[in-house]
């Protein structure tokens, strides 16, 4: 179900993340630092800490602007098109990636000097 207002950006309370890792780095072999959710489509994607950026580049090629952590233990959205936090609904599960898996990650494609080519 969308919760959306007149002006309020689409969110997707009943659509679930894409995977569990960023789906363009894991596509093309790559790591991430930290996970983002899109709360329109569900694409999860690499955080701007990480080399890629996916998931800034999703919102800016789908014009998606809300994203959520999916990182454990966080449920903080973040607005692309204010620049600033939002206040969200709860999102369908899973609400992170699974606990055992890394971050940096996904375990065994973070390069030993990962910390060289972060943002």
């Amino acid at each position: 179900m969308a919760d959306e207002t007149p002006d309020s950006p689409p969110i997707a309370t009943d659509v679930p993340p894409s995977g569990p890792g960023c789906a363009d780095c894991d596509a093309a072999g790559g790591w991430w630092v930290h996970l983002r959710r899109c709360a329109a489509c569900g694409h999860v994607g690499c955080c701007d800490s990480s080399p890629a950026q996916h998931a800034s580049a999703h919102f800016r090629a789908s014009g998606h602007p809300l994203i959520q952590s999916y990182e454990p233990g966080e449920d903080w959205f973040w607005d692309y098109a204010s620049n600033d936090y939002y206040e969200g609904p709860a999102l369908a599960p899973p609400t992170s990636h699974p606990d055992d898996q890394p971050a940096p990650g996904p375990r065994g494609r973070v390069p030993a000097d990962w910390r060289t080519q972060i943002h």
